[in-house]
C-alpha cells in the first residue's frame, strides 16, 4: 500500500515538481519500474520531512546512498535548465517594450522557487493571466447582496460569491429548518474572509467583463485538514452551527470533527451579535480526539495576535490565506521582498503590501536580510507552490484597511512620494482624519503618452487627481491625472441625475438598443424605443459607433443608467416629473405610453414614475378606440389631475384645458346630494341629480337601505318622479354620480374616508362591500378607497362559508388593522367582536325605511292611508273582536278599521281563554305598518300599564324617579320574537316597550341566536321614542354591543446592509401624528418617531416644518426585527442634530437607550392614545407613560374635557410617579410628586393578597392635598360617599364633609360617576396595612375655593361651624349633627367625621317622644347643645331640648376642679382594655383610667380574666390634668389601708341602667381597634403607654405572608403553666416566675427588635422598584421578612407569576440552616398560592408537598392548618387535622386542635376525639391534655364537661395544687359565687404540705378582696389561723 501511495504521489505532482516552496525536491519524470522502489522511496521521504526521517541515522549515515543522492541532483538540475529554456522562449514570442523581460515576470506566471536555485527578481502578482482555479485567496467583503457577495481581491481583481457557494450544502440544510441564514445576515461588508477560486470566465470575453468565481465553503479551503494535523494554538475559520445554552456549535466544513466555542470565551463585550451561519475564527484551545471535538477561543485580540508555531510535518493543504506567521527577509526584489516562513516555506510580498503605505524610493533600505516580520498570508497557487504575503499594518492585525474617501472626490494638493519608472506613481492624499495612499497608472497621467515619467514627475511635487477606484484589500486608491478626467458633469454614478441632457458617444449598437459613454467614462443605455420617436427596424443604420449625440437621462437605479435620443423629450421646455413627490395637480409635463387599455392609456416619466389617464380624458371622439389615435412609446403632453403620494398613483389627462364646474356647485365626494327618480332598471335605479355639472346619477339595488331585503322591497315600490332627499355621493365617474340611499353612508357624510390619510387604524369606519373571493372581501369607502378583509378576520366562527355570510353591496362596519403608506393597502377586520355597533342605528333605519315603503305601497304618495297608525300607538289599549283561532295564536279585527288585522301568540294571551266573537281589550306590542299588522297582547300587567299612565298625578310622580336615560342598562323580556328584531318590555320600568335587533351590520347573513318568549336580556336604551326612531324606543342587546381586543399578525420584513449609525437621505413619504413615514435606499422604509425629531424637548408641532416628498438627513438608530424596533418591517430612524453630528461609531449605542427615573422626574412626551380613562404618552422610541383622568386636573370642568385637552399628538409633561422597568412604562402625574411617605408605601407592601396596586399612587398625596376625584358609590343613610382619587384607589367623604353649611340633604346634587374637587383630609393605615383615605369635599378648605367661586361667600354666617377636635367641645355649647343611629333609648349624632355624640330618649325633644326612628329618621340634621364632654374616651353627650330643665340633675358634677389628688372614689367599669380600666365616676359625667399597673401590686397577666364591663369598683384619685382633660385612678390595696372607714355607697337601678344603655351605644361607635374597615382611633392616656399597646395590637393582625408558624403560641392556654407537684416551694415558685418573666422580657425585646429592624427598613428607603429590592435580597440573602416584601411587591403589580419565581428563588438561596426563615417562606407560598393558584386546592396541595421534604413535617402542617383556619377554609382544615392526627399521634398539640376545631365550629364529637386522644398519648402528656382541653370546654364549649374532665383528673391527683389552680382561675372567669367559694372550701380542706396551703390560702383570700366581702375576708383568715394551729400542734 505504501508503495502505491507513493506512486500517486509521484504521478500527480511530478509535473510541478520545481515550482515546490519546499527544500527538498520531487521527481518530473515517470521512474522507469526498475527503479521505481528506490525512487519512490525517496520521493514519499521527501515529503514525510522530519516525521519520517530520522535527525541521526544509525551509524551516522543517509537514509540514501550517494548514488541516489546525485542522482537525484542531477536530473533536477537537468529540469531546471530545461524549464528555464521553456519559459526563455515565451518571453521571447510576448510583445513587450525595452524592459519586457522583467514585465513579463512581474505580470506572468507565479513561481515557487525554493531556496535554492536561482532566485527571482521581482514579486509574485496576481492577475487575469496567472489566476487559476483552485487558488486560495485572502480578500475582503466589499458588497453584500441577496444573491451573491462581491470581494475584493489582492492586485485590486474582484471577485464574485454566488449565495449558493458562501455555505457548505450540509450547513444550510440543517440552519434552514430552524432559522433559515441568508448572506445578508451572515456577511458584512469589511468583513475578511479566506476563499478559493472556482471558476473563471473564458478569455475570449473583454478584459473588463471577465469574472472571477469564488467560493467561501469551508469544505474547500479545509480540504486536507484531519484531526491528528490540527494542533493547540491554531487558527480556524467555522460556521457558527446553532446557538445552545452554554455556547456555539460550530461546523470546519468536515464531517470528521466538529467545534465548540463557549460563551464564555466569546467577545460579547464587543456588542457584535452572532447569528446561525456566521464565519467565526477562533484560536484552538483544546482538541478532545475521543469525541473528535475541537474547542476554540474567539476573543479577537487573541486571535489578531496568535502566530502559528512551526510543526513538523505542516503540508500547503494547511496553509490557509489570513493566517499569521513569523518570518524572515531572505532577499530584496525589485518589487517587494522574498520571506521565508515556517522552516520550508517561502514567499514574497509586492511593493503595495509592505508595513509603511507610503513606501518612499528608499523602501529597500528598511528591510534587511534576515529580518524578522510578522506577516499573513495573501494567497497560495497550489498548483505552482507560490504564496503571497502582505505586511500591512491593517491586515497583520486582522483588520481591513480603512477608506477615508469616495470615488469621484478631487484632491488638488496631493503630494507624490514615488515615482516608479514606466509603471505609475504613488501620492498621498490629503483625506480626513488621515492621510490616505492613491497610486495612478500611466496610462492615466496623462492625455498623451508618457515615455519617461521620472522626468515629468518629482517626488515632493504637489498633483491634481480624482478618485476613480479603490483597492478595500491594500486600502489603495487609485486615481486619475488627466484633464479630461475633471471636466464634463458626469464623471461617476452619483453625478447622473433624471433629467438631465448630456453629450456621450457610441460604443456598441445591438438589437437592444445602444451603449453609449459619457465624457467622463460612465456607460449608459438607450433603449431601442428611445433611439427615436418612431419606430426603427435597423438601429446600426441610426446610430454609428463612435458618433457623439445628445442624450437626456431617464432614470438611475442600481449603476444602471437609462438615456433617451427622442427629440421630444431631449427638447422639452416642460418641468421634468421624476418622483412622486414632484407630482402636483395641475402639472404639465412630457411622458411617453408604455401600455395601452380600452378604459385608457399607462403612461411613464422619468425616474420610472408612472400615472394613468382614464379614457374620459383622453380627448377620444365618442365611440373612439385609444390604440388608433396613440401608440406605445409616443411622446405625450399630460396634466396631472390628482395625485396619491401614499399609493404611488397618478391620474393623468390628455385635454390640457378642463371644463369646470363653479366651486360652489360643485359636487364633492362624501356629500349630500337630492334627486328625482327617472328610470328603474333590473339592476339600477336612475335619478336626476339637483346639481351644476352632473345630470344623472345611479344608485344600485344594494345601496336603497341597509337591510338587503327592504333594499329590494324599496325597489319594487319605487316608481319615477319619486324624490330622494338625502343621497351619498360614492363615486364621480365623468358627469355621471354614483349614489348611496343607505342610512349608515347618509348619517356619515363629510366624514366617510375618501382619501388614504384619513385612514388610520384601530378605528371602526361603515363601508359596503364591493367584491367577494375565496381569500377575502373588499370594503368600500368613499371613491376608490379600498380595503382588504382577509378571510381569518372576516368572522368569529372560521367554519362559516363567507360567500354565505356576506354579499356584495352590503353595509359593514370594519375595524382599521393596517395602513400600509408605501404600499398603499388597507387591511381590516369585520369580525363581530371588535367591529359591533355602539348605537341603535341599525334597527332604527329598518323602521325608517320600512315606513317609507308603506308609504310607497299607498296609492297616495302623501301617506293619507297611514292615518290608520295613529289609533294603533304602542303601548295603548285598543278594543277588537276575536275572528278566528289558529294554532299559533288568535286574529283580531276592528270595527273601524276594515283592512287592519290584530293577531295575539299563545305568550301573549297572558293564560287568558278567548272565543271567536268576544270582543277584548288588548295592549298594541308592535304596528307593521307595511303588511296592515298590528301585535297584540292581553296580558294584564302591560294593559294596566295603560291604565296607570292614564291614573292621577300622583301616580306618575312616583314613577318619575324610574324615568328612562339614554346609555341606562336595564332587564328586559322577550314578549315577541320577529324575523329582524325583538319586542321587549322592561318590568322594572313599568313595563315600557321597546325593539332591538337580533343581528348587526355584519351579521345580516350569519345565523343569529334564538331567543324565546319570556326569555330575559340585558339591554342598553340607545334612543327614547321620537319621530326619528318611528315613535319606538330603542335597545342595543348587551350579546351584541359587546366589543373583545382582537390582534393582527406581523410578517416579518426583509433586512438589508444599512448599519445601526449610518446617515441617510431620505424622503417623507406620509406625516402622521406621531411619526415620519420614509423611504430610503432601494425600497426600504423607515420612520421617524416624534421624539427623535428635535432636542430641545417637546414642541408644540414638530413635525410643521415638514412636508411630503421633502428629502431629509436621518441617523439609523435600530434595525427591523430588532429590540429597539417597535415595528419589526421599518427601520428606526433619527433626526435630531446630536445624533446626526455625533460620532460614526456610536453604532449599537444608538439602539439601545438605558433609562433610569426617579420619583418626581419630569419628563415630557406626546399623546398617542387617549380614551375616557387614560392618555397613553410616548416619551421616547422605547418608553411610554400613562396619565390617569384623575391625575390630570383638580378642576371638574377640566376632568370633564379629559379626551379634549388631550388629544393625540398633544405635547405634555408630568412628572414620574412609577417606573416599570420591565415594561418600560411610566406612570405620570401631571401635579408635582412630593416627598414620599413611608406609611403610605407600607400599605401596598404588607398585604401580600391584596389585589389592587398601590403604584406609589399615595407616594405623591398628602393631607391637605387638593385632588380631583370620581364619585364611585353614595351610600345610603349617612354613610357618604366613597370617591375614586387614582386607578385603584378610593377614599371616603363622610357625611358632615359634603356641604360647607349644614343643609337637610348634603347628598343631593351629587350622582355616580360624578367629578367632584377634593381636599385630603387624612391618610391613615388600617391594621392590615391598607390604606384609607378621608376626604373633604367643602369649598371652605383650604385651597378649595376657585377664582370664580361664590359659593363660600354664601354660608359664611352659618349658625354653627364644624368641630374638628374634641377639646373645642365645652359644656353647653350649640352644635348641629347628622343623625346616625337610632335605638329605644336614645340616639348617635355626625358631629364630625372624627366625632359623634349621644343623646339620650329623655334628652332628644322637650316633650314626649313617641316613635324615636320616626321622629328622627337616620341623615335628619339636628341643632342641640353639649350637656357633658370625654376627651379621654371621645365621648360627649347632647341634648335637644331648649329649656334649661334639660340641663340634667344639679348632683352631677362635670368641673374637674371639684376632683382633688387622693381622694377614694366609687365608679362603674365602663370598658377593659388591654393597658387598663376606664371607670366612669358616679356622680358625675367624666371617666377616669386606671392603668394596668396601678391595678394591684402584683403584676396581672389577664386583666380581662380579673374586670368585667359594669364591675362597681373603688379608686383613688392620682392625678388631674385640667388642661388635657384627664383623670388618673389607682386601685392598688396599699392605697385603701388607711381608709378603714369608707362606707361604699349603691347605686340606683335607674343609673345602672343608663349606665349599661350608654356602654351599649358606644359599643357601636367604638369597635374594637382590631376591626377591619374602620378607622382606629387612638386612646389617649397619661403615660403614653395606651398609644404603643394600641400599636402593638394592631402589629399582632398579622398580613398573609406573615403567618406565625404555630397559632398555638397565641391561645390563652398556652399561658397556663403546668407545674410540678415537686416543686411548690417559696424558692421554686420565685424562681420559675423570674423564668417566666424573663422569656417574656426576651420574647418582648425580641418582637421590638424585629419591629425597629421592619421601620428602619422602611424608613431608612423603602424600595419603590424590583432592581432595590434585588439589592435588598442580595444584602439580605437569608431574611424572610425581605423576601416577602418583595413577592408582596411584584403582587403589587399583579405580577404573579414574578412572585412565584421570588419565592423559588428564596427557596434556594436561603442557607439550609437556616430553617425558620425557609419555613416562613413557604407559608408565604402557601397564602399565595391560595390566593391565586388555578386551582387554589391544587396548587397550595402541590406547593405543602414539596415543604414536606425540606422542612419539619408537623410544623409545615401545622402551618398550612392555620392558613386554612384564617381563611376559614373550614372542609380543608378538617380533612388535614384528620390526617394530622394519624400522622402525629403522639403530639398533643395536635390533638389540641382538633379540639379546639370542633368546638369552634360547634360540632359534636369533642367526646370521642378526647377518646381517642388519650389512647394515642403517652401517659405522661395526659394532664397537659386533660388541662388544656377543658380550658377550652370552659371558653368555647360546656363547662359541665370542663368540671368533669377536671374532677376525674383531680381524684387521680389530689395534690396537684396546679391543677386545682387552673380549675379556680377557670370558675372565677366564669363568675359563679357559690361554686367558687365550694372550690376553695374543698381546695383548702386537702391535707397538702404547708407551702402549698399557703398557696391556696392567699389565693381565696386575694379572691375575697377583690368581691368586697368583709366578712367573707375574715372568715378567710380565721381558717387560715385554723390550719396554722392545727399544724403546729
Amino acid at each position: 500500500m505504501a508503495a502505491k501511495n507513493q506512486k500517486k504521489i509521484s504521478k500527480v505532482d511530478g509535473q510541478k515538481f520545481n515550482k515546490a516552496s519546499k527544500k527538498p525536491f520531487k521527481t518530473k519524470k515517470q521512474p522507469k519500474p526498475d527503479a521505481a522502489p528506490s525512487k519512490a522511496s525517496a520521493v514519499a521521504s521527501a515529503l514525510q520531512l522530519e516525521d519520517d526521517i530520522p535527525d541521526f541515522p544509525r551509524g551516522g549515515r543517509s537514509s540514501m546512498s550517494s548514488g541516489e543522492r546525485e542522482g537525484i541532483r542531477s536530473q533536477v538540475d537537468a529540469e531546471y535548465v530545461e524549464e528555464e529554456h521553456r519559459f526563455t522562449k515565451i518571453k521571447r514570442k510576448q510583445k513587450m517594450r525595452k524592459q519586457g523581460d522583467e514585465a513579463a515576470d512581474d505580470f506572468g506566471s507565479l513561481f515557487g522557487h525554493g531556496i535554492t536555485g536561482k532566485p527571482p527578481r521581482f514579486a509574485n502578482k496576481i492577475t487575469f493571466k496567472n489566476i487559476s482555479t483552485g487558488m486560495k485567496l485572502w480578500g475582503v467583503v466589499a458588497e453584500v447582496n441577496e444573491k451573491d457577495l462581491v470581494i475584493s481581491l489582492p492586485c485590486g481583481l474582484r471577485g464574485l460569491v454566488r449565495a449558493t457557494d458562501a455555505f457548505d450544502p450540509i450547513l444550510g440544510s440543517e440552519i434552514e429548518d430552524n432559522e433559515g441564514i441568508s448572506v445578508l445576515s451572515a456577511f458584512s461588508v469589511g468583513q475578511l474572509v479566506s476563499c478559493i477560486v472556482l471558476q473563471l470566465d473564458d478569455e475570449r470575453k473583454e478584459k473588463g467583463n471577465r469574472k472571477i468565481w469564488l467560493s467561501l465553503r469551508l469544505s474547500l479551503l479545509h480540504k486536507g485538514f484531519t484531526l491528528d494535523a490540527l494542533q493547540e494554538g491554531m487558527v480556524l475559520t467555522a460556521y457558527l452551527k446553532s446557538i445552545e445554552d452554554h455556547g456555539y456549535i460550530l461546523h470546519f466544513g468536515l464531517p470528521s470533527f466538529t467545534g465548540f466555542l463557549p460563551k464564555s470565551s466569546q467577545a460579547e463585550s464587543s456588542g457584535v451579535e452572532v447569528r446561525a451561519g456566521q464565519l467565526l475564527q477562533g484560536v484552538v484551545r483544546r482538541i478532545d480526539r475521543t469525541r473528535k471535538l475541537v474547542y476554540l477561543n474567539s476573543d479577537p485580540d487573541t486571535v489578531s495576535k496568535y502566530l502559528t508555531k512551526d510543526m513538523k510535518g505542516i503540508s500547503m493543504d494547511l496553509i490557509i490565506p489570513g493566517m499569521m506567521v513569523n518570518a524572515r527577509v531572505q532577499s530584496i526584489l525589485e518589487n517587494g521582498i522574498m520571506l521565508s516562513f515556517l522552516t520550508y516555506f517561502t514567499g514574497t510580498v509586492d511593493i503595495f503590501h509592505l508595513q509603511n503605505a507610503f513606501s518612499t524610493p528608499n523602501w529597500k533600505d528598511e528591510y534587511n536580510v534576515n529580518k524578522k516580520v510578522n506577516a499573513r498570508i495573501l494567497f497560495t497557487d497550489p498548483a505552482t507552490r507560490a504564496i503571497g504575503l502582505t505586511l500591512n499594518p491593517h491586515l497583520v492585525h486582522n483588520k481591513a484597511p480603512p477608506s477615508h474617501i469616495k470615488i469621484g472626490d478631487i484632491y488638488d494638493q496631493s503630494k507624490v512620494v514615488r515615482v516608479d519608472r514606466g509603471v505609475g506613481l504613488l501620492l498621498e492624499i490629503p483625506s480626513i482624519p488621515q492621510p490616505s495612499p492613491a497610486y495612478v497608472s500611466i496610462s492615466d497621467v496623462a492625455e498623451e503618452e508618457v515615455r519617461k515619467l521620472e522626468k515629468k514627475f518629482k517626488e515632493g511635487s504637489r498633483v491634481r487627481v480624482r478618485i476613480i477606484g479603490f483597492r478595500h484589500l491594500e486600502g489603495l486608491a487609485t486615481g486619475i491625472l488627466k484633464a479630461s478626467a475633471f471636466e464634463g458633469p458626469v464623471f461617476t454614478h452619483s453625478d447622473v441625475k433624471p433629467g438631465m441632457v448630456v453629450r456621450a458617444k457610441i460604443i456598441a449598437v445591438d438589437s437592444f438598443g445602444a451603449i453609449v459613454q459619457f465624457p467622463g467614462g460612465v456607460k449608459a443605455l438607450c433603449p431601442l424605443r428611445h433611439m427615436s420617436e418612431l419606430e426603427i427596424s435597423k438601429p446600426t443604420k441610426k446610430f454609428k459607433i463612435g458618433a457623439d449625440l445628445v442624450f437626456r437621462v431617464l432614470g438611475c437605479k442600481s449603476k444602471r443608467i437609462t438615456v433617451t435620443h427622442k427629440k421630444t423629450l431631449v427638447k422639452s421646455k416642460l418641468g421634468i416629473l421624476s418622483s412622486y413627490a414632484d407630482a402636483t395637480d395641475g402639472l404639465i409635463t412630457h411622458g411617453w405610453i408604455t401600455k395601452i387599455e380600452k378604459h385608457g392609456c399607462f403612461v411613464r416619466f422619468y425616474n420610472g414614475v408612472q400615472g394613468f389617464a382614464p379614457r374620459f380624458e383622453l380627448g377620444l371622439e365618442p365611440g373612439g378606440d385609444p390604440s388608433s389615435i396613440y401608440h406605445v412609446g409616443e411622446v405625450v403632453k399630460c396634466r396631472i389631475t390628482s395625485s396619491v403620494l401614499a399609493s404611488r398613483r397618478l391620474n393623468l389627462s390628455f385635454i390640457m384645458k378642463p371644463t369646470r364646474v363653479a366651486e360652489d356647485d360643485e359636487v364633492k365626494l362624501g356629500t349630500l346630494v337630492s334627486g328625482v327618480v327617472e328610470d328603474v332598471t333590473p339592476r339600477l335605479v336612475v335619478v336626476y341629480v339637483k346639481a351644476k355639472g352632473y345630470l344623472k346619477g345611479t344608485i344600485s339595488t344594494e345601496h336603497l337601505a341597509d337591510h338587503h331585503e327592504h333594499a329590494v322591497l324599496m325597489k319594487s315600490a319605487l316608481k319615477p318622479g319619486y324624490e330622494f332627499e338625502k343621497l351619498l355621493v360614492l363615486d364621480i365617474v365623468g358627469n355621471s354620480l354614483l349614489l348611496s340611499a343607505k342610512y349608515s353612508l347618509i348619517n356619515l357624510a363629510g366624514e366617510l374616508p375618501s382619501d388614504f390619510s384619513q385612514i388610520h387604524p384601530n378605528t371602526v369606519v361603515h363601508g359596503y362591500i364591493c367584491n367577494l373571493i375565496e381569500t377575502g372581501c373588499f370594503v368600500r369607502f368613499a371613491g376608490r378607497l379600498t380595503g382588504f378583509c382577509p378571510r381569518s378576520k372576516a368572522m368569529d366562527d372560521q367554519r362559516t362559508d363567507l360567500s354565505k355570510a356576506f354579499y356584495i353591496g352590503q353595509s359593514v362596519r370594519s375595524n382599521i388593522l393596517d395602513v400600509s403608506c408605501v404600499t398603499g393597502r388597507i387591511t381590516l377586520s369585520l369580525k363581530q367582536s371588535c367591529c359591533s355597533s355602539m348605537d341603535a342605528s341599525f334597527i332604527q333605519e329598518y323602521f325608517l325605511v320600512d315606513e317609507k315603503i308603506a308609504i310607497l305601497r299607498t296609492s297616495d304618495s302623501k301617506g293619507s292611508k297611514l292615518k290608520w297608525v295613529e289609533g294603533f300607538n304602542v303601548g295603548c289599549v285598543i278594543e277588537g273582536k276575536i275572528q278566528e283561532a289558529k294554532d299559533i295564536g288568535v286574529v283580531v279585527s276592528f270595527e273601524n278599521y276594515n283592512d287592519i288585522l290584530g293577531f295575539i301568540t299563545h305568550y301573549q294571551l297572558g293564560g287568558a281563554t278567548v272565543e271567536t266573537g268576544s270582543i277584548v281589550r288588548a295592549a298594541v306590542l308592535d304596528v307593521a305598518k307595511a303588511e296592515h299588522l298590528v301585535d297584540l297582547s292581553l296580558k294584564q300587567e302591560l294593559i294596566n300599564k295603560f291604565r296607570e299612565e292614564s291614573s292621577s298625578k300622583k301616580k306618575r310622580k312616583r314613577e318619575a324617579s324610574k324615568d328612562l336615560e339614554l346609555h341606562q342598562t336595564v332587564n328586559a323580556v322577550v314578549e315577541i320574537v320577529k324575523e329582524n328584531y325583538l319586542v321587549l318590555s322592561l318590568p322594572e320600568h313599568n313595563y315600557a316597550i321597546g325593539y332591538a335587533s337580533v343581528s348587526d351590520y355584519n351579521t345580516q347573513e350569519i345565523p343569529q341566536k334564538k331567543y324565546l318568549n319570556g326569555q330575559s336580556v340585558a339591554a342598553t336604551v340607545m334612543a327614547l321614542p321620537s319621530p326619528s326612531t318611528a315613535g319606538r324606543m330603542l335597545l342595543l342587546l348587551k350579546s351584541i354591543s359587546k366589543v373583545t381586543e382582537t390582534s393582527s399578525s406581523k410578517r416579518a420584513k426583509k433586512k438589508s446592509t444599512y448599519n445601526v449609525g449610518s446617515v441617510i437621505q431620505a424622503e417623507i413619504t406620509e406625516i402622521k401624528a406621531l411619526e415620519l413615514g420614509l423611504n430610503f435606499g432601494i425600497g426600504f422604509r423607515g420612520r421617524v418617531h416624534i421624539t427623535e425629531v428635535s432636542d430641545d424637548g417637546c414642541l408644540e408641532n414638530p413635525f410643521g416644518n415638514f412636508r411630503i416628498g421633502q428629502t431629509v438627513t436621518a441617523v439609523i438608530v435600530a434595525k427591523p426585527n430588532e429590540p429597539g424596533s417597535k415595528k419589526g418591517h421599518q427601520w428606526e430612524l433619527s433626526i435630531k442634530p446630536s445624533k446626526l453630528t455625533g460620532p460614526s461609531d456610536m453604532g449599537g449605542n444608538l439602539m439601545s437607550e438605558e433609562f433610569d427615573f426617579s420619583t418626581g422626574h419630569l419628563v415630557s412626551g406626546y399623546v398617542y392614545k387617549v380614551d375616557t380613562e387614560w392618555a397613553w404618552l410616548t416619551i421616547s422610541r422605547h418608553l411610554n407613560g400613562q396619565l390617569y383622568i384623575l391625575d390630570s386636573a383638580c378642576e371638574p370642568n377640566e376632568l370633564e374635557q379629559f379626551q379634549k385637552r388631550f388629544s393625540v399628538g398633544t405635547a405634555v409633561s408630568a412628572h414620574v410617579l412609577f417606573y416599570n422597568k420591565e415594561k418600560k412604562l411610566l406612570r405620570l402625574v401631571l401635579r408635582p410628586v412630593g416627598p414620599i411617605s413611608d406609611r403610605n408605601i407600607d400599605g401596598g407592601i404588607n398585604n401580600l393578597q391584596s389585589n389592587f396596586s398601590n403604584e406609589n399612587v399615595m407616594a405623591y398625596t398628602h393631607e391637605g392635598d387638593i385632588v380631583g376625584g370620581r364619585i364611585f358609590k353614595i351610600f345610603p343613610g349617612v354613610g357618604g360617599l366613597l370617591v375614586q382619587i387614582g386607578p385603584h384607589m378610593y377614599g371616603r367623604v363622610h357625611f358632615t364633609e359634603l356641604k360647607d353649611s349644614w343643609v337637610a340633604d348634603p347628598l343631593s346634587g351629587y350622582y355616580e360617576g360624578q367629578f367632584v374637587k377634593c381636599k385630603v383630609l387624612e391618610i391613615s393605615q388600617s391594621v392590615k396595612g391598607t390604606l384609607q383615605v378621608d376626604l373633604s369635599l367643602r369649598l371652605s378648605s383650604d385651597g378649595m375655593v376657585c377664582q370664580n367661586s361664590t359659593e363660600l361667600c354664601n354660608h359664611v354666617d352659618t349658625p354653627s361651624k364644624h368641630v374638628e377636635k374634641i377639646e373645642d367641645l365645652s359644656p353647653n355649647m350649640v352644635v348641629q349633627g347628622y343623625v346616625k343611629n337610632v335605638m329605644s333609648k336614645g340616639c348617635f349624632i355626625s358631629l364630625s367625621r372624627k366625632i359623634d355624640a349621644k343623646i339620650l330618649l329623655s334628652n332628644l325633644s322637650d316633650g314626649y317622644v313617641d316613635n324615636p326612628e320616626r321622629e328622627f329618621p337616620i341623615g335628619k340634621l339636628v341643632v342641640g347643645r353639649v350637656l357633658s364632654v370625654e376627651p379621654l374616651s371621645q365621648r360627649v353627650e347632647v341634648t335637644l331640648k331648649t329649656s334649661n330643665a334639660s340641663r340634667g340633675s344639679k348632683s352631677v358634677i362635670d368641673d374637674l376642679s371639684s376632683l382633688n389628688v387622693g381622694d377614694t372614689v366609687y365608679g362603674m367599669v365602663k370598658r377593659v382594655e388591654s393597658f387598663g380600666l376606664f371607670i366612669a365616676i358616679d356622680h358625675t359625667n367624666m371617666v377616669g383610667l386606671c392603668h394596668v399597673s396601678e391595678l394591684s401590686e402584683e403584676r396581672i397577666d389577664n386583666i380581662e380574666s380579673k374586670y368585667r364591663a359594669g364591675e362597681k369598683v373603688m379608686a383613688k384619685i392620682l392625678k388631674v390634668d385640667e388642661e388635657r382633660h384627664r383623670i388618673s385612678l389607682g386601685m392598688k390595696n396599699s392605697y385603701f389601708r388607711d381608709n378603714t372607714d369608707i362606707v361604699s355607697e349603691k347605686e340606683s337601678d335607674e343609673d345602672v341602667s343608663k349606665n349599661d344603655s350608654t356602654d351599649e351605644t358606644m359599643s357601636i361607635i367604638l369597635p374594637d381597634s382590631s376591626s377591619l374597615g374602620v378607622q382606629h382611633m387612638d386612646i389617649h392616656c397619661e403615660n403614653g403607654e395606651g398609644l404603643v399597646l394600641a400599636d402593638a395590637e394592631a402589629r399582632a393582625s398579622i398580613p398573609p405572608l406573615e403567618v406565625p408558624l404555630d397559632d398555638m403560641e397565641n391561645l390563652d392556654l398556652d399561658k397556663v403553666v403546668i407545674q410540678n407537684h415537686t416543686h411548690m416551694d417559696e424558692e421554686t415558685d420565685q424562681h420559675e416566675k423570674n423564668n417566666r418573666w424573663a422569656k417574656k422580657k426576651a420574647k418582648t425585646e425580641r418582637e421590638q427588635e424585629i419591629r425597629a429592624a421592619e421601620e428602619r427598613l422602611l424608613e431608612k428607603d423603602a424600595p419603590r422598584t424590583a432592581d432595590e429590592y434585588e439589592k435588598l435580597v442580595r444584602s439580605s440573602p437569608n431574611n424572610s421578612f425581605v423576601w416577602i416584601k418583595y413577592m408582596t411587591f411584584m403582587l403589587s403589580l399583579a405580577d404573579v407569576e414574578k412572585a412565584r419565581a421570588i419565592a423559588e428563588r428564596a427557596l434556594r438561596t436561603i442557607n439550609i440552616r437556616e430553617e425558620k426563615e425557609k419555613l416562613n417562606i413557604w407559608v408565604a407560598y402557601f397564602n399565595l398560592e391560595n390566593e391565586y393558584g388555578n386551582p387554589p386546592e391544587d396548587a397550595v396541595e402541590k406547593v405543602f408537598q414539596r415543604a414536606l421534604q425540606y422542612c419539619d413535617s408537623k410544623k409545615v402542617h401545622l402551618a398550612l392548618l392555620g392558613m386554612y383556619e384564617r381563611t376559614e377554609q373550614h372542609k380543608l382544615a378538617d380533612e388535614l387535622l384528620n390526617k394530622m392526627i394519624k400522622k402525629f399521634k403522639q403530639s398533643c398539640k395536635v390533638w389540641l386542635r382538633r379540639v379546639q376545631s370542633l368546638l369552634k365550629q360547634k360540632q359534636d364529637g369533642v367526646q370521642s376525639i378526647v377518646k381517642r386522644a388519650l389512647l394515642s398519648l403517652p401517659r405522661h402528656k395526659h394532664i397537659k391534655f386533660i388541662s388544656q382541653t377543658a380550658i377550652l370546654e370552659f371558653k368555647c364549649g360546656s363547662p359541665d364537661r370542663a368540671r368533669s374532665m377536671l374532677e376525674g383528673i383531680l381524684r387521680e391527683y389530689p395534690k396537684r395544687t396546679d391543677l386545682w389552680s387552673l380549675y379556680l382561675d377557670q370558675e372565677i372567669r366564669l363568675g359563679d359565687t357559690d361554686m367558687i367559694r365550694a372550690l376553695f372550701e374543698r381546695a383548702i380542706s386537702l391535707s397538702l404540705p404547708p407551702k402549698k396551703m399557703k398557696f391556696l390560702f392567699t389565693k381565696y383570700l386575694e379572691y375575697e378582696k377583690a368581691r368586697g366581702d368583709e366578712e367573707q375576708i375574715e372568715s378567710v383568715k380565721r381558717k387560715a389561723m385554723d390550719y396554722v394551729e392545727s399544724t403546729m400542734a
